[in-house]
């Protein structure tokens, strides 16, 4: 049994904070570690706060909690950091970004503006820990997941493990066509949100052998796509089993996992007819009214948790239960520090592992963690369409948008924006890149300096 210290930035995202703490508390090896959150909203910090207290006593778990709204205090001794704070995917400023640049005639605010808010965040936070706790790991949680994670392995020597938990997409498809996911043998590497299930087995109950399940996913798809979807044409079609990842199979030969279907190429996006084509009707989650209706969602969540920090006639275990999430930030904290090994899916620096790529690239594959480390596995070759396709404009897009950022070339920024297939002139990009400069975002965690004085246009500039 080993005591640490966990540091999670960010903490206002009380739900996925809130399922860290029940995580901890229900592994019993990691009893007597502390937690602090940190966060610069107060209000939601002292949330979730006074639920994680209130939790730990329902679980009878032996754990410590702080708070805190400097960051720099939270990462004092700090073994693990959980960084899931946001700026620009916060979701009131995305839907201010959303209704701003829908002005300028980009929908859903698909403008290819490069990220630079939350990737500044990310990088202070690891330069932050090589002066503070140099030997502490960060589990990136907060998007972007890809380019983040790249960008702090390269520019510090803090050890990096990026983590999302699209990559149990594979448990939908299983279930859809009719297989019990644990008795799955899966593989499904690539980049962050953009992943491929390679490796396809399953447990033939009668022989007990591993089977390929491809064909019985062609099978069902045959036979039941189409009743499918319409039996889900009014609550909404999966992402996961939507008319884009049927055609992104068709086009690719391997199944689309997690978030990847939400991608795929621009054509799937351009406007509501179209995003209602390819996702069901009203378009999924990604469009003004989906997004609405997930933040009003999360308003009323947020509400509920709230009354249940300080109603003290309410336990949290009653609205919460005592199961653990399938997040992996602290199976992979307790493989690390108590060698109980664990399986995961990582996003670390490539290092050979998915070939194709240069080693200070962040890609997405399967690991074992346990006192050894986070030792990521070697998987074979993606096909090499999806790699001209699909990975390595991935990868060019991540290259130029940390470029901007570190050398602060405005005209890359603009670049970004003129490649958009949204975009239909010179002045329209120059427009909106002026606009988007100039939108502020609510909560400026990440200023260093103003970003009027650190992006320049190249010299001789007109």
């Amino acid at each position: 049994m080993s005591a640490v210290k966990v540091t999670i930035i960010g903490a206002g995202s009380i739900v996925f904070s809130l399922g860290l703490v029940k995580d901890l508390c229900l592994t019993k090896e990691l009893q007597g570690s502390s937690v602090c959150f940190m966060d610069i909203n107060e209000e939601r910090l002292d949330v979730v706060y006074r639920l994680a207290q209130r939790y730990a006593e329902d679980l009878g778990a032996d754990l410590k909690f702080e708070r805190t709204l400097d960051r720099i205090a939270s990462l004092q001794e700090a073994d693990f950091v959980i960084n899931t704070a946001t700026i620009t995917h916060n979701e009131y400023f995305m839907k201010r970004r959303r209704e701003l640049t829908d002005k300028f005639g980009y929908f859903y605010g698909h403008t290819g503006m490069p990220e630079y808010h939350n990737l500044q965040l990310m990088l202070d936070v690891a330069k932050d820990m090589e002066r503070i706790c140099p030997k502490a790991i960060i589990l990136q949680a907060g998007n972007p997941v890809f380019s983040g994670t790249t960008l702090m392995g390269r520019e510090t020597e803090i050890q990096v493990c990026g983590l999302c938990h699209g990559h149990y997409g594979y448990r939908h498809v299983a279930r859809v066509i009719g297989l019990d996911p644990d008795k799955v043998t899966w593989q499904a590497p690539g980049l962050n949100h953009n992943i491929w299930l390679t490796h396809f087995y399953y447990e033939d109950p009668e022989t007990l052998e591993s089977v390929d399940a491809y064909p019985i996913l062609d099978q069902w798809i045959e036979d039941n796509i189409e009743t499918y979807w319409e039996a889900h044409k009014e609550s909404g079609i999966p992402a996961q089993w939507s008319p884009s990842a049927i055609k992104q199979y068709q086009m690719y030969g391997l199944f689309p996992i997690g978030d990847t279907p939400r991608n795929g190429g621009w054509w799937y996006h351009t406007d509501l007819e179209t995003r209602a084509r390819w996702y069901g009707a009203g378009g999924g989650g990604d469009t003004p009214e989906g997004r609405d209706l997930i933040l009003k969602e999360k308003e009323e969540k947020y509400e509920q948790m709230k009354n249940v920090a300080y109603d003290t006639h309410v336990r949290p275990i009653t609205l919460f239960g005592d199961q653990k999430t399938t997040e992996q930030h602290i199976p992979i904290i307790d493989a690390l520090v108590n060698d109980n090994e664990y399986y995961a899916q990582v996003n670390v620096l490539n290092h050979g592992a998915l070939p194709g790529l240069p080693d200070d690239v962040a890609v997405e594959v399967p690991a074992i963690v346990n006192r050894k480390g986070i030792q990521p596995l070697r998987v074979p070759p993606l096909p090499r369409k999806v790699m001209l396709e699909c990975i390595y404009p991935n990868w060019l897009a991540m290259e130029q948008t940390l470029e901007a950022l570190l050398s602060g070339d405005k005209s890359m920024l603009l670049y970004g924006v003129l490649e958009s297939h949204q975009t239909r002139s010179y002045d329209q990009a120059m427009d909106v890149l002026e606009a988007l400069f100039d939108i502020e975002p609510n909560e400026p965690m990440a200023y260093v300096e103003d970003i009027h004085d650190h992006y320049k246009w190249p010299k001789n500039w007109k």
